[in-house]
């Protein structure tokens, strides 16, 4: 998964500008990381169940981890970030997150 810089708005009457909207303030990324305890249909229906995602996507992501080692599952602000890794260590999975680069 990959994310996009903050897009630069320009104004026909004024100087470029970065955009602040909330969509382009996620500095902070949750990582999920290949652990040799969990079946792979199990993150996959971790992923589902928790973050949303569409069988294909939860599959695609699950594979990243298991390929990569790691995949970007979510990402937020700290307090957001905080309670996604919290929940992906209820449900036994090792997650952390760390800073985007991306962000405000």
């Amino acid at each position: 998964m990959s994310f996009s810089a903050a897009a630069t708005v320009v104004r026909p009457d004024s100087s470029p500008q970065q955009d602040t909207s909330p969509a382009h303030q996620e500095p902070f990324v949750v990582l999920v990381w290949n652990d040799p305890v969990n079946l792979m249909s199990y993150v996959s229906y971790i992923f589902r169940s928790y973050f949303g995602f569409s069988k294909e996507k939860a599959h695609t992501l699950m594979m990243q981890v298991h390929t990569e080692g790691k995949a970007v599952v979510a990402a937020g602000n700290q307090d957001k970030v905080e309670a996604d890794v919290a929940a992906m260590h209820n449900y036994g999975l090792w997650a952390t997150y760390e800073p985007s680069g991306l962000g405000a």
